[in-house]
């Protein structure tokens, strides 16, 4: 079901403002095409993986636990190279500018911030 077009400008306005408030969380939470899933990254994360495993079953099998934890180890980081995305989109977290003479704070505290306005009748 498609949004009205009052709910799209209530969405936009609501993704420009945690751009604006916290632009390393909206980053991690967006979906830019530059932090796409890599097949390169998958393919190769895959391969250490079993390459991991193969080494964890050679260490239990000659009964030395040297090669069965380089085994678990080459496992568990080529998993997390296959999990790991793009990292193109990181630069453009970094050029959001603040609004100037604001100072930076937290999420709650704007939320805080726009308490207190709202009981004093600003705007």
């Amino acid at each position: 079901m498609p949004l009205s077009e009052h709910e799209q400008k209530l969405l936009e306005q609501l993704e420009k403002q945690l751009h604006e408030d916290d632009p390393k969380f909206a980053s991690s939470m967006g979906s830019d095409a530059g932090r796409s899933w890599s097949t390169r990254h998958l393919v190769i994360g895959v391969l250490a993986t079993l390459a991991g495993v193969v080494l964890l079953l050679l260490g239990v099998t000659i009964q030395n636990i040297f090669v069965g934890v380089l085994g678990f180890v080459v496992m568990g980081a080529g998993v997390y190279y296959a999990t790991m995305r793009g990292g193109a989109g990181k630069s453009k977290a970094a050029g959001v500018a603040r609004k100037p003479g604001k100072p930076r704070s937290s999420f709650m505290g704007n939320l805080e911030e726009r308490w207190d306005e709202r009981h004093r009748g600003e705007p």
